[in-house]
């Protein structure tokens, strides 16, 4: 108003009634409260499922003399926010149930199979087939070689049925190796069900998976390795 109609300071304050102390008044909260407002996110960090309130106890205990409105307000300005809580992880089944969560009852039940790669001394990668009996938490057989494809797959299941028999499920996760039609005709015609996880749940075939954790662990510190069939975790 001032500046639109070219009067002086007075001569406004003068007609809205509003005194000249509120018009040049400078907000100072901005400066005064800038060790708090450090303080309070240093604790929203350290305490990530802390709200304001808890805040408010912690600075209370340390000394600060703070109401939790004024550290809700710092909250507010500083865009702080209490994360939500992860949903927990569901049970080992998928939507569709096509690999419900069965849990092996005897051997040659549920069998788990999957891929491990490194690389030799020279830079060459090779990748390791492991079959494990989730049973008996035995390593039926580890299959080594620069390439394994789905023939492969299908060559190293015959050896093992012909000495094994043949198990009533295979869990696998969905590599093109273990989902080529192939490999689920040969399955089927034999008699044994495939179990697919869920794309990017490795949890679900979880008997495998450690046991390739393991081995990586002794392998990483020993760098020598005997393809053992009858080794267990």
């Amino acid at each position: 108003m001032q500046e639109a109609f070219h009067l002086s300071e007075r001569r406004v304050c003068r007609a809205i009634e509003q005194p000249r102390s509120s018009q040049r008044y400078a907000m100072q909260t901005a400066n005064q409260d800038k060790p708090l407002s450090e303080r309070i996110v240093e604790l929203a960090r350290q305490f990530g499922r802390y709200g304001y309130r808890r805040i408010t106890a912690l600075l209370k205990n340390q000394g600060w003399s703070v109401n939790h409105k004024k550290v809700e307000r710092i909250w507010r300005q500083e865009g702080l926010k209490v994360p939500q809580r992860q949903p927990k992880r569901g049970r080992l089944w998928l939507n569709d149930g096509t690999c419900v969560r069965l849990r092996a009852e005897h051997p040659n039940h549920v069998w788990s199979y999957d891929f491990v790669m490194d690389t030799t001394a020279d830079g060459r990668p090779f990748r390791m087939l492991n079959v494990i009996d989730e049973y008996t938490r035995e390593c039926l057989v580890i299959q080594v070689a620069r390439r394994l494809k789905a023939g492969d797959v299908e060559a190293c299941l015959t050896d093992l049925f012909c000495s094994r028999g043949i198990p009533e499920y295979i869990r696998s996760d969905n590599g093109s190796e273990f989902t080529a039609k192939s490999v689920r005709k040969w399955l089927d015609e034999l008699g044994a069900k495939p179990l697919f996880i869920e794309p990017g749940s490795p949890w679900e075939n979880g008997y495998v998976e450690s046991f390739m954790e393991n081995w990586a662990m002794n392998y990483s510190s020993e760098r020598s390795f005997t393809p053992y069939r009858r080794l267990k975790f």
